[in-house]
């Protein structure tokens, strides 16, 4: 079983930043995509940025520019970097990943979300 633990999240004012690490734990696993979504109460959930086992990189049209996805592959783990944070960017902030276990195993996995809170 493959498990994802987020950190980093808090409250910050307009304009600020926040750094968002997500681990990715278990045994015998491998990670083909791992990215962030947000989602506000009532609505669905939204990717905000992907990175794939290739380095190929997807970002939401709304956090362009503003947002950076990375990863340190040996610890499995992926950061998402937002700067020039918005009141509107105020949500739970969810991590993403796929890949297989065991090799033949596919799995799925969110983490518990993290709270972004951004005042005026």
């Amino acid at each position: 079983q493959v498990q994802l633990e987020e950190s980093g999240g808090g409250s910050v004012q307009a304009g600020g930043s926040l750094r968002l690490p997500c681990a990715a734990s278990g045994s015998d696993f491998s990670i083909y995509t791992m990215g962030w979504y947000r989602q506000n109460p009532g609505q669905q959930r939204d990717m905000v940025a992907t990175i794939f086992a290739d380095g190929t990189i997807k970002y939401a049209d709304s956090v362009k520019g503003r947002v950076t996805i990375s990863s340190d592959n040996a610890k499995n783990t992926v950061f998402l970097q937002m700067n020039s944070l918005k009141p509107e960017d105020a949500t739970v902030e969810y991590c993403y990943g796929n890949g297989h276990v065991s090799v033949i195993s596919y799995y799925e996995e969110w983490g518990q979300g993290t709270q972004v809170t951004v005042s005026s």
